[in-house]
């Protein structure tokens, strides 16, 4: 029996081995620079996210490698404009290359939302929410938003009258939940008016960080068993009462008859199809990319802004030169300031909002991407960190300069790849809420720097020295808000 056992792992043994050496020498991607741990086991990789250090160490390897970089035995990393195109758009008749499951198959559902639908279904279910982020839908939710924003608003100047400093990624999260939930569900979470996070809100960052981690197992199903062993129970419980949760509020939303367009209307309607499974994903994918993903901007915005003085005091410049009062700062007021539209554009460069990649799997017979050979079956993907710091793409490339994005940039930009930057994706499958996004972070910031001066406080350099779990895992962000005095 012992010999039989001494013989069955010599054998695995062999074969572990073995295997390593052809992914390192004989793989159809070893021709490709990287890690030797990352070509021998996609365990380099799982190490790397859940320890939230992925998006950094993808953007070393570019730095050192080039602008291909093979970070698993079976997936590359491209950061170029033109992989951009290859990678994620039209297709033009050619089978498209598909979603990477492990990325995202969730834990608590079988049934994916729109962004990890097939081709077919996808077409159905962005149509059907297109309609909620139309140019006309955004004309109609102005009102609301604007409202959100004056609570906003009015809450700082109370909590700048006790002379204490301010959280402001607490804040903005007040803020795009309150609108997300209204403009999705028809109610708010009521984060502005109690000045806490609603339990539910609470419960969607841990489900993040469980889902990233199930994630990370789901490259290997057969140990999916361990998970229990490795992650906190808490944190799993976690993960269960936000599904739970975002399925009460699914139904709540769906039995309720509204004339008023939002994100959902067309979705809960009988004759179009969409069963309460798929409801409730793209619902709870609603919820996280409808708020976290913009405040997280906002925090880094005024992180950098308070970070840079000279680009602070050139900004509010522009926004109290351009109105007259709080009245005139509209989606459309706000649209016309140049000057912040290039400061939220070099803040989702710098600190972008989903900074890993998403992966695409290779189809069948192979395809070229940003001029070079790739095998089917292999996956690609651009990481947004990585790609928006490669030196070859943006000069001065850890560096805070808004300027570069001017119509008439300083010479030493000119030859900046910007279309190596896509903050909300690229091609067919972009993100639909990009107009609401813009117009919330444009709209927050003018009223802002309108009503407050704004100064950070000690220690809060290095605020950006954070983990990744899919999105930043972010720290308060204490600032000192002053009241503009105005007749």
């Amino acid at each position: 029996m012992a010999h039989i056992i001494l013989l069955s792992v010599a054998l695995v043994s062999v074969f572990l081995i073995l295997r390593i050496f052809y992914r390192i020498f004989f793989h159809p991607l070893s021709k490709y620079p990287g890690p030797v741990l990352a070509a021998s086991s996609r365990l380099w990789y799982i190490n790397q996210m859940i320890n939230g250090t992925l998006a950094f160490t993808v953007k070393e390897l570019h730095q050192k490698y080039g602008k291909v970089v093979r970070i698993a035995p079976d997936e590359l990393s491209f950061v170029s404009s033109q992989a951009w195109v290859d990678i994620y758009g039209f297709r033009n008749g050619k089978p498209e290359m598909s979603k990477e499951t492990p990325f995202f198959t969730s834990k608590n559902s079988s049934v994916g939302g729109v962004i990890s639908a097939e081709r077919e279904m996808h077409g159905i279910l962005r149509k059907l929410m297109s309609r909620g982020f139309s140019e006309a839908a955004l004309r109609e939710q102005e009102p609301i938003v604007q409202g959100y924003t004056q609570l906003l608003i009015d809450q700082l100047k109370e909590e700048s009258k006790k002379g204490k400093t301010v959280d402001m990624v607490s804040w903005y999260n007040f803020f795009t939940f309150d609108v997300i939930g209204d403009l999705a569900f028809g109610e708010p979470f009521g984060c502005l008016t109690s000045s806490s996070y609603h339990p539910w809100v609470k419960m969607i960052f841990d489900s993040m960080k469980f889902n990233y981690f199930c994630q990370a197992l789901n490259y290997y199903p057969s140990i999916e068993w361990m998970l229990p062993l490795f992650m906190p129970k808490s944190l799993a419980q976690k993960g269960a009462d936000h599904h739970k949760m975002t399925v009460e509020k699914v139904m709540r939303r769906k039995q309720n008859k509204t004339d008023r367009m939002d994100f959902l209307s067309l979705m809960v309607k009988p004759e179009n199809g969409i069963s309460d499974q798929q409801l409730i994903a793209n619902s709870n994918l609603l919820i996280v990319a409808g708020s976290e993903t913009t405040a997280t901007a906002l925090a880094a915005c005024t992180w950098y802004l308070c970070k840079y003085p000279s680009t602070l005091a050139k900004l509010t410049a522009e926004i109290r030169t351009a109105f007259s009062s709080s009245d005139d700062i509209t989606f459309l007021g706000v649209n016309r300031l140049k000057y912040l539209n290039c400061v939220l554009t070099e803040t989702l460069r710098c600190f972008p909002s989903t900074p890993t990649g998403v992966s695409r799997r290779v189809p069948q017979g192979g395809d070229m991407i940003d001029g070079g050979f790739v095998a089917g079956g292999m996956q690609a993907g651009i990481a947004q960190l990585a790609a928006n710091h490669y030196p070859s793409n943006f000069t001065r490339h850890d560096e805070f300069i808004p300027e570069r994005f001017e119509t008439n940039c300083p010479p030493e930009f000119a030859n900046d790849d910007k279309a190596a930057m896509q903050s909300f994706s690229f091609g067919p499958r972009n993100c639909l809420g990009k107009n609401l996004a813009y117009v919330e972070m444009r709209l927050i910031i003018a009223r802002i720097l309108w009503e407050f001066d704004i100064e950070m406080c000690d220690g809060m350099e290095n605020w950006s020295d954070v983990k990744i779990f899919l999105v930043w895992d972010k720290k308060p962000l204490p600032v000192r808000l002053t009241p503009v005095p105005r007749d």
